[in-house]
């Protein structure tokens, strides 16, 4: 026990001390304004640096990351079929199935899939 708490402290102190360091050596002690410009040239920017960003875009992009981590979700029951008994696997997975499309009903209704 007492050398699970020493490695512990150990390991918090070196973290701590790493963070510190690098605290003080990454500090910009220039700060001028044409180094913090985005543009390094000298010349006063014409417009904006950054891009206007679609909210549609960003809508469908979080909805295709949730469906996509249940699909590598729903991949295990195929192989979980032998080993458990088969109503209990049919009515898990029709039980799954049903919640995800009950979501992509819901996401269509709201009109959330539209790119209008």
């Amino acid at each position: 026990m007492f050398t699970m708490l020493t490695i512990t402290f150990i390991t918090i102190l070196i973290t701590f001390i790493v963070m510190f360091l690098s605290t003080l050596l990454a500090k910009k002690t220039i700060m001028d304004r044409e180094k913090n410009s985005p543009y390094e040239c000298g010349f006063d920017p014409k417009g904006s640096a950054r891009l206007p960003f679609s909210l549609r875009f960003f809508l469908i992009a979080v909805i295709f990351l949730i469906f996509d981590v249940e699909i590598t979700l729903l991949l295990p029951i195929a192989s979980t079929m032998t080993s458990t008994n088969i109503f209990s696997w049919f009515f898990t997975s029709l039980l799954f199935l049903l919640i995800l499309l009950i979501g992509l009903y819901y996401e269509w209704f709201q009109g959330a899939l539209n790119w209008s």
